[in-house]
């Protein structure tokens, strides 16, 4: 699903082996420009994209939350969700560089795109 700010989100995850290497610095500090919103957060001592989005009420929130979900499925590349009522927290990730590749950046546009869609 295309978002409408960035074309990150037309992208596809790509595989990512053993051999796959985390995003470089500079390469991460420009992806994170094309995705307003979020930001590189550490949990467990690991590097992810996390950003929190609201909603009108928990129906809503679950709405969204298994669009992401659908995408995820889609992709074969998962967040971490956190669906409460009004809002909910995605963290992108990946786990093989237990940190982030650019795939984790492609999905978090594609999470805005979502977003966009369930607000309409």
């Amino acid at each position: 699903m295309p978002s409408k700010t960035t074309p990150l989100a037309d992208e596809h995850c790509v595989a990512v082996t053993k051999a796959s290497k985390r995003i470089a610095d500079a390469a991460r500090a420009d992806l994170l420009k094309q995705i307003p919103g979020w930001q590189i957060q550490t949990r467990d001592g690991i590097e992810r994209l996390e950003r929190q989005f609201r909603f009108a009420d928990f129906a809503q929130a679950l709405e969204f939350t298994n669009r992401v979900g659908e995408i995820a499925d889609a992709q074969d590349h998962h967040p971490a969700i956190l669906t409460e009522w009004g809002r909910v927290t995605v963290g992108w990730w990946t786990h093989v560089v237990t940190g982030l590749h650019r795939n984790d950046f492609v999905m978090a546009a594609k999470t805005d795109g979502v977003y966009a869609v369930t607000m309409s």
